[in-house]
């Protein structure tokens, strides 16, 4: 079982509890006071849940983050004075990704509204747990040249104590150098690095599945179950060569190498087996292929790691990478961009030519199914971290305001972020919007239009 499967586990676990609690409450509150006071009491704790407790949470917000930053990164001696933290004199260049260390107190509000800290007035938002308390990590990366003057620090429904300590991470021009961006599925490298990419001078994608299950929507159209997973195994096939283009990726340098949803851990546990897909009813990955401009080794169809790695190998060797753009696993806990990870070092073993950086990237988290938290087009904090051990070096890149615009509408052309929303999460979101404030993009229904088209694209350096 996967470290975030058993959080699920444990937090549906702690859910029946507290719902058995609640039903008992409820007969007592029938047999001594009213038959009506159950009813009432029942509808006012189950709008109550939706508003406020409906978030997957796996830890406590009153724990710290952790993060142990590489002894590259510099410490900065800062200034902190009436809610500005301001540096003796401002970094050189601009090219830098900066942290701030903060330690938040939630108000009383702050149980029942969203802590922000807002960074220069309102020109950059930055969002934590309902009832936090605790260190949390600032990205001030867009702020660095004001440092030298002052950056204001501004809590709502939050408070600052202490005074934050200040980390900058040097870094080149990532846009300077010839990327490859791993996508396990199609909309992956929309998610993680559309900014990122669109503005990059030489960049490829590579996505590794088609994406195919899960095709409800389809079966609504009245389709079978194979048909649907196969019809969405196409469009999401398509999508991931053509929009890309909306970016500026030739299509010569989108590539999608059609393996199954869900089966790329089977595949690694058998490399020469052919592993068919879950609910499309095919073992034949040509389908799915055959939008590919240039010919590669798993062009024969079978779904094996075998012919996933050397397609990988002939990819690497063709396009010759700087910087290869993957999931991060020690982050990301889905099991395709987990093994999409472990495909790439795989392939790299051996190989003439290395890239020189991996840059890491998380569309999930195991503890947090909401971050990055807030509203879209807002700043992104550093996710959770509890293990004190491992040592990260963020990597920030700006996104702005035109590039984000056409990152929403890249997100938009794609078919599996197009469904509405069903009728449940729209009351859900009815409530938290009257009830908590939240807003979400207006750009899309779904969430990964918050979650995604932010101000920053959060990636982190890895030892390649």
């Amino acid at each position: 079982m996967s470290r975030k499967q058993a959080l699920l586990k444990r937090h549906r676990r702690n859910k029946r509890v507290a719902l058995l609690a609640g039903m008992v409450v409820l007969v007592l509150a029938g047999v001594f006071l009213a038959w009506w006071v159950p009813i009432l009491l029942g509808m006012l704790g189950w709008m109550a849940h939706e508003a406020w407790f409906a978030d997957h949470l796996f830890y406590s917000p009153r724990q710290d983050y952790q993060y142990r930053f590489p002894e590259g990164a510099a410490r900065l001696d800062t200034l902190w004075e009436s809610g500005t933290l301001s540096l003796g004199e401002p970094l050189p260049g601009t090219q830098w990704t900066v942290i701030a260390q903060v330690n938040v107190r939630s108000t009383w509000l702050g149980r029942f509204l969203d802590p922000v800290i807002e960074i220069d007035g309102s020109t950059d938002k930055q969002t934590f747990e309902r009832g936090c308390v605790g260190l949390r990590y600032l990205n001030l990366s867009a702020h660095g040249p004001s440092l030298g003057e002052g950056v204001r620090l501004a809590g709502r429904f939050c408070r600052i104590s202490g005074t934050p300590k200040l980390w900058a991470f040097a870094q080149p021009d990532y846009r300077e150098q010839r990327l490859m961006i791993i996508a396990p599925h199609a909309d992956d490298a929309e998610l993680a690095a559309f900014g990122l990419y669109s503005g990059a001078r030489d960049r490829w994608i590579v996505t590794l599945t088609a994406g195919e299950i899960e095709a409800e929507h389809y079966q609504a159209m009245g389709l079978g179950r194979e048909d649907a997973a196969r019809l969405k195994g196409r469009l999401r096939a398509w999508d991931s060569v053509t929009v890309p283009r909306w970016g500026g990726v030739p299509e010569s340098r989108c590539v999608q190498l059609g393996y199954f949803c869900l089966q790329l851990e089977a595949m690694r546990a058998a490399p020469q087996e052919a592993v068919a897909s879950r609910e499309a009813g095919m073992a034949d990955t040509r389908l799915f292929r055959q939008f590919n401009p240039l010919a590669l080794p798993g062009d024969d169809g079978r779904p094996c790691w075998d012919n996933l790695i050397a397609d990988l190998r002939a990819l690497i060797s063709l396009a010759r990478p700087d910087v290869i753009v993957l999931p991060h696993t020690a982050l990301d806990p889905h099991p395709d961009h987990i093994q999409a990870h472990h495909a790439v070092r795989e392939a790299l073993q051996g190989l003439e030519w290395q890239p020189s950086e991996f840059l890491g990237y998380a569309n999930h988290l195991h503890d947090n199914d909401r971050w990055p938290m807030g509203s879209a087009h807002d700043g992104v904090a550093l996710p959770p971290a509890f293990d004190s051990e491992a040592i990260a070096w963020p990597v920030s890149l700006p996104v702005e305001a035109e590039a984000r615009m056409n990152k929403a509408m890249a997100l938009g052309m794609m078919h599996d972020l197009q469904p509405p929303l069903p009728f449940k999460r729209r009351l859900r979101r009815a409530l938290q919007r009257v009830l908590a404030a939240r807003r979400w993009a207006v750009e899309g229904e779904n969430e990964f239009f918050r979650k995604a088209v932010r101000r920053h694209e959060l990636f982190w350096r890895l030892d390649p």
